[in-house]
C-alpha cells in the first residue's frame, strides 16, 4: 500500500496499513504535532497511528482570518478623512 494523504490537511504521509478508524501512516516530512496536549517533533520516516478523520486526499490550506466588519468601516471612515483632508486643506 503506497497511498499518500495529508495529516491534518497539511502534512505528507504514505498510509502503511488500514484498519477500522485508524491508519498507521508514515512521515514524509519532519512536522511537529500536539498528542494529549504535549507537544511533540515527528521525524521523516517516523510510523503513527491516526484517525481517519485527520487524513485528507488534498493540502488544505488554513482558512484566511476573516476581517471584522467593524474594522473595514472604520477603514473606510479614515480613507474619506484622509481624502476630504487632501481636498481641502486649511489654510
Amino acid at each position: 500500500m503506497s497511498e499518500f494523504y495529508y495529516y491534518k490537511g497539511l502534512y505528507k504521509v504514505k498510509v502503511v496499513t488500514q484498519t477500522e478508524g485508524y491508519w498507521i501512516v508514515e512521515a514524509q516530512e519532519d512536522f511537529d504535532d500536539s498528542v494529549d496536549g504535549e507537544k511533540t517533533n515527528v521525524k521523516t520516516g517516523e510510523r503513527r497511528i491516526v484517525a481517519l478523520a485527520d487524513l485528507h486526499k488534498k493540502k488544505v490550506l488554513s482558512p484566511l482570518i476573516p476581517e471584522h466588519v467593524y474594522e473595514r468601516q472604520l477603514e473606510k471612515k479614515v480613507k474619506q478623512m484622509v481624502e476630504e483632508n487632501e481636498n481641502n486643506p486649511k489654510k
